[in-house]
C-alpha cells in the first residue's frame, strides 16, 4: 500500500543528493570483460533474476541500491571478482562496505543503515531462474535521445538502452525515496518496469510519442501487458501496482519513482556535457592524473620536459 503523500524532508535533500545521482550515470558505461553492456544492464539483469526467483522486491531494491553504490567507487570490483582474485567472502564484503561508505555521506541515515545490512547479505543462492525474456530485448534497446516535436533528435554518443535507464531510475527512486516520505519498493519496482512496452516498440522519444497520439496508450498498455505474462503471477501483480505511480504525484511513492525519473533524463544529458567540456587541467589538478606516490616527481618532470604539461 503507498504510504500518502507528504514532504517530511528539508528541500535541500535532494540537493544534496545530486552529485551521488550524478555519478550513477558512470554505471551506464563502466564496463567490465564479464559485463560487456555495462553494470547498469547487468544489474537491470541480476534484479529481475532476483524478482523471478521469487525473492522480495523490498530486498531485490535494497541490495541492489546498496550494489550500485558501492560501485560507483569500485566499478566492476564485485563479490565475484574479489573472491576470484583471492578474497575471502568476508574480506570482499568488506571492501564493498568501503565503497558504500565512500559515497553514503549524504543518504538519509536511516536508509543508509538498512543498505549496509543489505550489502552484508549472503549472495542469493536460488536465483536459477534467468531473467525475463523482455529484459534482454530492454538491454539491447537504444533510448531515442532527445527529441522534440518540429525539431532534429539530439543523439550523444553513447546511447543508453531503456535497460541502463531503468536499472538506473530504480536505484534512483530508492535514494530519493526518504525524501518523500516513500517506502522503496514500489518505487523500485516501478524504475525497473516503467518501460517494459519498449522491449517490442523501438523508442522514437517524445516526437514518435505525439506522432502516435491517441494510439500510444493502448499500444503501451497492449505491449506491457504481454510482457508481464512472462512473470509469475505473484510478481506480475506487484509490477502492475508498480506502474499504477507512473502518470501521477498522487502518493510519496509516486513522487520518489517520478523524480527519479526525471533527474536520470536529465542528468544523463548532464554527464554528456560533462564529458564533453572535460580539459586536461582537470585530469591533472583535480585528478591527480600522474597519482601521488614514488614515481609522481619523475612523472611530472618527463611531462614538463616533453611539454605536456603545465
Amino acid at each position: 500500500m503507498n504510504a500518502p503523500a507528504r514532504d517530511t524532508a528539508s528541500p535541500s535533500r535532494l540537493a544534496e543528493l545530486r552529485p551521488l545521482l550524478s555519478e550513477l550515470m558512470d554505471l551506464k558505461r563502466i564496463r567490465t570483460p564479464d559485463h560487456p553492456d555495462g553494470l547498469a544492464a547487468h544489474g537491470f539483469r541480476r534484479a529481475w533474476a532476483a524478482l523471478a526467483s521469487g525473492m522480495d522486491p523490498r530486498s531485490v531494491a535494497l541490495r541492489e541500491t546498496a550494489r550500485a553504490l558501492a560501485a560507483v567507487r569500485l566499478g566492476g570490483l564485485d563479490m565475484d571478482v574479489l573472491q576470484r582474485a583471492g578474497l575471502s567472502p568476508l574480506d570482499a564484503t568488506r571492501v564493498l562496505h568501503r565503497g558504500l561508505e565512500a559515497v553514503a555521506a549524504p543518504l538519509d541515515p536511516g536508509l543508509r543503515e538498512r543498505l549496509s545490512v543489505a550489502l552484508s547479505q549472503p549472495p542469493e543462492e536460488t536465483c536459477h531462474v534467468p531473467p525475463p525474456l523482455f529484459v534482454e530485448r530492454l538491454v539491447r534497446q537504444p533510448r531515442a535521445g532527445a527529441t522534440s516535436p518540429n525539431r532534429p533528435r539530439l543523439l550523444v554518443p553513447p546511447l543508453e538502452s531503456h535497460a541502463d535507464h531503468c536499472y538506473a531510475v530504480a536505484v534512483g527512486a530508492v535514494l530519493v525515496a526518504p525524501r518523500f516520505g516513500a517506502s522503496p519498493a514500489l518505487p523500485f519496482m516501478a524504475g525497473l518496469s516503467h518501460h517494459l512496452f519498449n522491449a517490442a516498440l523501438p523508442d522514437a522519444g517524445y516526437t514518435g510519442e505525439s506522432l502516435l497520439g491517441e494510439w500510444l496508450e493502448p499500444i503501451a498498455k497492449r505491449l506491457t501487458d504481454a510482457a508481464l505474462t512472462a512473470l509469475p503471477e505473484q510478481l506480475a501483480g506487484v509490477v502492475r501496482q508498480a506502474l499504477a505511480l507512473t502518470g501521477n504525484v498522487d502518493s510519496a511513492e509516486a513522487r520518489a519513482f517520478n523524480a527519479a525519473d526525471t533527474l536520470d533524463r536529465v542528468l544523463e544529458l548532464e554527464a554528456h556535457a560533462r564529458a564533453a567540456g572535460f580539459t586536461l587541467r582537470q585530469a591533472m589538478e583535480d585528478l591527480e592524473l600522474i597519482h601521488p606516490g614514488p614515481l609522481q616527481a619523475f612523472g611530472n618532470d618527463v611531462l614538463r620536459e616533453t611539454e605536456v604539461w603545465p
